[in-house]
């Protein structure tokens, strides 16, 4: 037997309004049916369940024996059910869940995100990192700090930050070898994830000819966190972003050798579904990090 079978709930909700208002009429206005759809649901019920529910009497209604047994219990039933919707809204409504690549969640959102938690305390931030794409159809996210050229169907795009690159490594690494004095010296050193396109097209905006990066081998960290925390261990030189890790050149930790930088057209941006523009946590998140930026407001 079908679920709907066993438990008509369009006719238990009729059935709750008329016990608890005592009018079919009443019933109808709080749910917008008329009085003989009211009937007509009723009607449904006593016959699902086998007996009747209501004695009909001019201008009065009354609960029978089975009515007065089964109002309580669907009364209580559909609190339950409003109370869970309502946890439900609540927590949605409450907590921010933001996709990042790790790399911008550590060197930016880590660092501001308590600002914005000052300004809205009601709501709460969940931050998922990942280097894959989300998917909004099939995971749980409100917005996305993703990079690319923002140019995804379906999507609202504010860029937030170009993501230029260049080679920066250790000064201590830089001193060791009697300083770095043109692009070609990099190639004395060890390259950190040489496989990336960015050398390639760093050096050739540089004018460094057959840079031979086949002799590196093609090891990939995953993030440019990674890639830069061995550049600081003096591991070698790094493709990042000067943006990021502008805390640590101030700090002596990292060193920008050249001022050139590369763009092949992706950089950061916020991202999150069209139809959702307007859910208010979405909105004020879109606001705060919009101002950080300086990136004006539509």
């Amino acid at each position: 037997m079908k679920l709907s079978k066993q438990f008509p709930l369009n006719a238990l909700r009729v059935f709750e309004a008329v016990a608890r208002l005592g009018s079919f009429t009443r019933a109808g206005d709080e749910l917008g049916m008329t009085q003989t759809a009211v009937s007509y649901q009723i009607k449904l019920l006593e016959e699902n369940i086998g007996e009747p529910l209501f004695l009909r009497r001019p201008r009065q209604i009354e609960l029978t024996e089975a009515g007065e047994h089964l109002a309580p219990r669907v009364s209580d039933a559909f609190n339950i059910l409003i109370e869970a919707m309502a946890s439900m809204r609540k927590t949605t409504e409450e907590t921010l869940t933001i996709h990042s690549t790790a790399t911008f969640a550590q060197q930016w959102l880590s660092r501001y995100i308590g600002s914005f938690q000052l300004q809205f305390p009601n709501i709460a931030v969940r931050l998922v990192t990942s280097g894959n794409i989300v998917d909004f159809q099939k995971e749980a996210a409100d917005v996305a700090i993703r990079w690319g050229r923002g140019d995804w169907p379906g999507l609202i795009s504010h860029r937030l930050m170009k993501l230029d690159y260049s080679p920066m490594l250790s000064p201590k690494l830089a001193a060791e070898m009697g300083g770095i004095h043109e692009p070609a010296d990099l190639l004395k050193l060890f390259l950190i994830s040489a496989g990336d396109s960015w050398w390639a097209e760093w050096f050739a905006a540089a004018g460094v000819k057959d840079a031979d990066l086949s002799r590196y081998p093609k090891s990939e960290f995953g993030t440019q966190i990674l890639d830069a925390s061995i550049a600081i261990a003096g591991g070698g030189v790094a493709m990042l972003n000067p943006g990021h890790f502008q805390d640590d050149v101030a700090a002596g930790r990292l060193y920008q050798p050249f001022e050139l930088t590369g763009n092949d057209g992706r950089d950061y941006w916020l991202a999150y579904p069209e139809n959702r523009r307007n859910v208010p946590k979405i909105r004020n998140f879109r606001k705060w990090l919009l101002e950080k930026f300086n990136v004006e407001q539509a």
